[in-house]
């Protein structure tokens, strides 16, 4: 008799492919066998001996790239140690090096905007921009979306309907017994519905795979060695990816160093932003506070905190534009812990709904339905990665205990962030891998630069130390002195990208570390201004770092 599947029968039998999957068994403890590991690494040697072809053509209309940008496909295998196994296709972008001026060409530089879950397809755009003149001159601007993301084997783990539905409640600042199992049952669930979805793709979404990604791609580029510049995550990639291939590297810029110490990646990398948010919410407090004739949200960052709670208040009592709960409000303004360049909008928004006007608070923070497949995109893509790349620690108690001494000095973001991570708890894939130990033997690398401010929230500074120390010698590093925007180069700080725009048309760094002054703040706009129209408030000049 033939048995009835069952949505529970369903369930086990996917998660049995995923825990199980197609490769040899993996060491008890967690980490990859190291047999396979040699597989995997011998099987992209091998893809990259003779790359798969990339045929650059226009841009299919999905990607919204226009000319003179050329798209891609590259082929790489889903699992590495399988390389005549299931291909997955990468989607890859490039605009040419101009040879503005007589410029000699160097090569293809390849962008990694982070996440894990941020697509670089937009990068050859910004060679237009003055801060990327001579850059785009000498080099191949080269963006690409990373396995998983975007149209590279895209990767979700629930509906995006559920992503978009508004408004949302705030996690508590002190959550509650109950809250808490609510959330735990919900990440257990959360990382079902990514076993389900992806199957035995599951656990190769992963850092050293995206590096063997990059290995290849460089190789199907034609370039005997790597140029790259990696930004929050992306400088985790690269330095792993320097670890593993030190004598496929050119030049490497890591823009907003990732702690690459293997003790933190990257359970401990997460509390430790807990008190950078903290501290760039309070910069944002500061800064309202200063503008206190502009803005009317009070003269101190304590009552501008204030302001901010009598708005709270009122969107969990009656939600802005009926979309706009506490949940959508915390995340807008997390975005004042990122960037500088949008406080005088979230600033704006506050004052104008303090005075009855809720029209700019539901523009800003309203959940846009047109991507929520790429929110729900880039959300998997991270957890799927940071699950796969480490142990997490697997019982309640060590979250709970470590977040709630967190949460007493840094109450704006740990809560949130640690539901966030929370699936990597009980996530349903057995081979994690064992974080690499970056810089281990400290392999001959040519010069590389790191750019670093002292005020991230993000990637709190103490990273760009860890990473210089680890990469040795030759690693120089620029510090942002007074500044947390995440993401410093192209187009923010002219000390900065003068050092960038040096070390990459020239290979010369400033020495072992020097420091440039902060980039000016952003000025004030009165309530019928948006802030994208005041003096001071360029634009980012590289696609936003997550």
């Amino acid at each position: 008799m033939r048995r009835k599947l069952t949505r529970r029968t369903v369930t086990a039998a996917v998660l049995c492919l995923v825990l199980a999957g197609p490769v040899p068994a993996r060491a008890a403890h967690g980490g990859p066998d190291r047999e396979v590991e040699a597989a995997e690494a011998a099987g992209a040697e091998r893809v990259a001996r003779t790359p798969p072809p990339l045929l650059f053509g226009p841009c299919p209309d999905i990607e919204a790239l226009p000319d003179p940008v050329r798209c891609a496909t590259l082929r790489v295998p889903l699992d590495y140690a399988r390389p005549d196994g299931p291909r997955i296709s990468l989607t890859v972008s490039r605009v040419p090096a101009t040879g503005r001026g007589g410029a000699v060409r160097q090569g293809a530089l390849v962008y990694n905007p982070g996440g894990p879950g941020a697509s670089g397809m937009t990068f050859p755009l910004f060679g237009t921009l003055p801060a990327w003149e001579r850059v785009a001159a000498a080099y191949d601007l080269v963006g690409y979306a990373p396995r998983g993301v975007g149209h590279s084997a895209p990767l979700s783990c629930q509906d995006p309907a559920v992503r978009a539905e508004a408004p949302t409640p705030q996690v508590p600042a002190e959550p509650s017994a109950a809250y808490k199992r609510q959330r735990l049952a919900a990440a257990r669930a959360y990382g079902l519905g990514c076993a389900l979805r992806a199957g035995a793709a599951l656990p190769y979404y992963t850092t050293l795979n995206n590096v063997r990604d990059l290995y290849v791609l460089r190789a199907a580029l034609g370039e005997p060695k790597l140029s790259f510049m990696g930004a929050s995550y992306g400088t985790y990639l690269g330095a792993v990816y320097a670890t593993r291939y030190p004598d496929r590297v050119r030049r490497m810029v890591f823009d907003s160093a990732v702690d690459p110490d293997p003790r933190r990646i990257w359970y401990r990398n997460n509390l430790d932003q807990g008190p950078g948010f903290e501290r760039r919410w309070y910069d944002f407090r500061a800064w309202v506070a200063r503008h206190h004739a502009a803005y009317g949200l009070g003269a101190t960052p304590e009552a501008v905190l204030a302001a901010y709670a009598r708005v709270r208040d009122a969107v969990a009592r009656a939600p802005a534009g009926g979309v706009v709960g506490t949940g959508e409000l915390h995340a807008a303004f997390l975005q004042t812990a990122y960037y500088d360049d949008v406080w005088p909008d979230r600033a704006r928004a506050l004052a104008a709904f303090l005075r009855g006007d809720p029209g700019p608070l539901t523009e800003q923070a309203a959940p846009d339905p047109a991507r929520a497949v790429a929110a729900e995109n880039a959300t998997a893509v991270y957890t799927a990665v940071l699950c796969n790349d480490a142990p997490w620690p697997a019982d309640w108690e060590t979250w709970d205990r470590d977040n709630t001494e967190v949460a007493r000095r840094a109450p704006f973001e740990t809560w949130t962030n640690a539901f966030l991570n929370l699936p990597c708890a009980s996530w349903p894939v057995l081979r994690r891998q064992r974080p690499v130990d970056v810089g281990a033997g400290r392999p001959a690398l040519p010069r590389t630069l790191i750019v670093a401010a002292d005020r991230d929230g993000a990637t709190p500074y103490r990273g760009a130390l860890e990473l210089r120390q680890r990469l040795g010698a030759s690693a120089a590093l620029v510090t942002e002195e007074g500044a947390g925007t995440h993401g410093v180069a192209g187009g923010r700080n002219d000390c900065v990208d003068a050092h960038v725009e040096r070390y990459l048309l020239t290979g010369d760094t400033p020495g072992r570390s020097v420091t440039c002054a902060p980039h000016p703040e952003p000025a004030p706009v009165s309530l019928d201004e948006r802030a994208a129209d005041a003096p001071g408030n360029a634009p980012r000049a590289l696609p936003p770092v997550v």
